[in-house]
């Protein structure tokens, strides 16, 4: 799980170019927060991944509940960082507009630590079903889930909406599951 490289990157720069491209002046004020929170967590992370990722053995077995709200604010390297705020940026600024800041910063704050009960759940529903304990030490970090559950939100906001992804016009209710298998594509695991 140790894969980041701490400091400046190229999936870092990249991010912060995309933020000027857009404006610091453009984009609503929890996003914003949302973004800065997450990429000073990836520069000074409060412990290395092995000790935030979220796994059934940590939260559960071991009641080491704080892992549902450190995980999904560090990232697995710079790419996974960059991946997941563009997504966060478009995304809070289509929602965060539509819904008003206070309801905005409520629903990431709710998404973000139900998002680990979720993934606690199902990988426990795994090793029951499949009968391999090996589910319980699967170890995650990452805003990935919230991401989804916003696109689920803004599609129910905006129907019938195109999305472009990677240049390709596909349906947003689609759109989240081709951007689910671009970013495993591109960064996998």
């Amino acid at each position: 799980m140790e894969r980041r490289q701490r400091g400046v990157s190229a999936g870092l720069l990249l991010l912060l170019y995309q933020i000027s491209q857009v404006g610091l002046q453009n984009i609503p004020s929890v996003t914003l927060g949302v973004l800065v929170l997450n990429i000073f967590l990836f520069l000074n992370p409060l412990r290395p991944l092995t000790e935030v990722c979220l796994s059934v053995n940590e939260a559960v077995h071991r009641k080491n509940w704080q892992r549902l709200l450190l995980a999904p604010f560090h990232h697995a390297d710079d790419w996974h960082l960059y991946y997941n705020m563009i997504s966060m940026l478009w995304k809070g600024i289509m929602l965060e507009r539509k819904l008003k800041s206070i309801w905005f910063a409520y629903i990431i704050a709710v998404f973000s630590l139900l998002i680990g009960v979720v993934y606690i759940a199902l990988e426990l529903l795994l090793v029951i079903i499949l009968d391999d304990p090996s589910y319980e030490m699967n170890c995650g970090v990452g805003f990935s889930g919230v991401l989804f559950a916003l696109k689920v939100l803004n599609n129910h906001y905006n129907p019938g909406r195109v999305s472009s992804v990677f240049g390709l016009p596909i349906s947003s209710k689609y759109a989240c599951w081709v951007e689910l298998v671009a970013i495993h594509l591109i960064s996998p695991g």
